[in-house]
């Protein structure tokens, strides 16, 4: 059993009186780390499955006094794939304004289910999200020399739990062309009239052939054929369904430093191999840089949300093509990152020194880059 980073933040807030809201992509693990919740808190806690129709009627008189009847001798209440309810968030509201003491946990599998509880929550919600399994937690059951060995592994197929019991590479790749097709791009083609799913599966394309690279909206729009305002619908979907997430660029000289543009990255390497049906190993590959670029910054991203408190995230460019890959800024304090596939001796740009010459600099390489994960 791997035990989920997000544990201990997610059962250290189970005594207050608030709502829990589990957000992240379908198949990364929130069901079963509920489960291991539920099962530590025995009767005194209630299971309930959204998608379940039973559990719909059992909630839709919405009184005090039915969920006081429900929720008889319960503190804990947890309510997998809650959006399928109607009104959920003025039912869990209601539980939670008039029955102490109680938590309740709601879990979804996008932003979109967040934006369906609306406003009734503010102020009385957590938010928390899951992604799928990071190298910290991969490696709980390995030695440092086997998470180092199966570090190509992580690279070409991603993290996503189930991954862990598939072993043939061929049933891996099944497997995410399975969930990018039949999960993942569902979710969006069934949210906010998105018709065409073809152009919709193309501007993945492009942006996994460009991991790395700045990219423009306009560019993108006349390569598919679509306007630049339908691009950005677009890609704020694939955000809110936890495929793909947004670099912009840091400047605090705006004359010199490039602040405009996007780099996009996918939460997860196998969804961006899958999306190009490309998994060949990585001595035989041209993009082992932006695949490893890729990697960190989406294991970066996961254990800097896990922490809590993240840090504001950038890159760095100038106009004469100075660049660094990743940049952070957690208060007045900056740390920058430059990711390189092969271990080498690596200086910072000259205008990044001279600009903020008191940021750290360090070089993230497969020999290096457990030291900031």
């Amino acid at each position: 059993m791997i035990v989920r980073e997000i544990t201990t933040r997610l059962e250290s807030r189970l005594r207050e009186q608030k709502i829990t809201l589990l957000l992240g992509a379908r198949r990364t693990g929130k069901t079963a780390l509920l489960k291991t919740v539920f099962l530590k808190y025995g009767a005194s806690a209630l299971w309930l499955n959204g998608e379940d129709m039973d559990t719909a009627a059992l909630l839709e008189y919405r009184s005090e006094a039915n969920y006081r009847r429900v929720l008889a001798g319960r503190n804990l209440l947890i309510i997998d794939e809650a959006q399928y309810i109607p009104d959920i968030a003025r039912k869990a509201k209601l539980m939670i304004d008039t029955i102490e003491p109680l938590h309740i946990i709601l879990t979804g599998s996008s932003a979109f289910d967040l934006v369906q509880m609306g406003d009734p929550l503010v102020g009385r919600s957590i938010t928390l999200q899951l992604f799928p399994l990071s190298y910290r937690e991969w490696s709980q059951q390995q030695t440092p020399l086997e998470s180092r060995q199966m570090l190509e592994d992580r690279i070409l197929y991603g993290n996503y739990p189930e991954l862990s019991r598939i072993e043939h590479a061929s049933h891996r790749i099944e497997y995410l062309g399975e969930l990018v097709n039949t999960y993942l791009l569902r979710d969006i083609l069934a949210f906010d009239a998105v018709k065409n799913a073809q152009k919709l599966r193309s501007l993945l394309q492009l942006i996994a052939f460009q991991i790395g690279s700045e990219v423009s909206s306009d560019e993108l729009g006349r390569q598919l054929g679509i306007s630049k305002n339908t691009v950005d619908r677009y890609l704020d979907l694939l955000t809110k369904v936890y495929i793909l997430f947004p670099r912009t660029g840091f400047s605090r000289n705006l004359r010199k430093e490039v602040t405009k543009s996007k780099k996009w990255f996918f939460y997860d390497n196998g969804i961006r191999n899958a999306i190009l049906n490309d998994f060949t190993l990585l001595a035989l590959r041209g993009d082992r840089g932006a695949l490893w670029e890729q990697f960190f910054m989406s294991e970066r991203l996961k254990r800097n949300e896990y922490q809590g408190l993240p840090p504001e995230s950038f890159f760095w460019r100038t106009y004469d093509q100075q660049e660094i890959d990743l940049v952070e800024l957690r208060g007045q304090q900056i740390t920058a990152f430059e990711c390189k596939w092969k271990e080498a001796s690596v200086k910072a740009p000259a205008a990044f020194v001279k600009s903020y010459p008191d940021a750290g600099f360090h070089t993230v390489h497969p020999g290096s880059f457990s030291t900031w994960l």
